[in-house]
């Protein structure tokens, strides 16, 4: 990995009604850094949580003009990785590391 340690690439784990929904396809997402590429999100998976990762897919969504009390302001951006496990492997975000 270039510049980011692998705890800087992985921020949180994402853990909605939809992200529940996908791991039944052995699938785990997770929010990352915007800067962070595939083969980095890859590797740190694979070395925080010793799982083998089969692909990886990524989100950006930009961030939204809102308002609050008349004064706007902007949202940040966001990116999320769509992690893929090989069939056997699993990844439980509820326990943490």
């Amino acid at each position: 990995m270039s510049t980011l340690n692998a705890y800087d690439v992985i921020r949180r784990p994402v853990i909605t009604e939809k992200a529940t929904l996908s791991s039944e396809n052995n699938q785990v997402i997770f929010e990352v850094a915007t800067a962070a590429t595939k083969p980095e999100i890859k590797s740190a998976i694979e070395e925080l949580f010793k799982v083998k990762v089969k692909a990886v897919n990524t989100i950006l969504t930009k961030g939204k003009s809102k308002r609050f009390r008349g004064r706007p302001y902007r949202r940040s951006d966001t990116k999320k990785a769509v992690v893929t496990l090989v069939e056997g492997h699993s990844i439980d975000v509820t326990s943490g590391l």
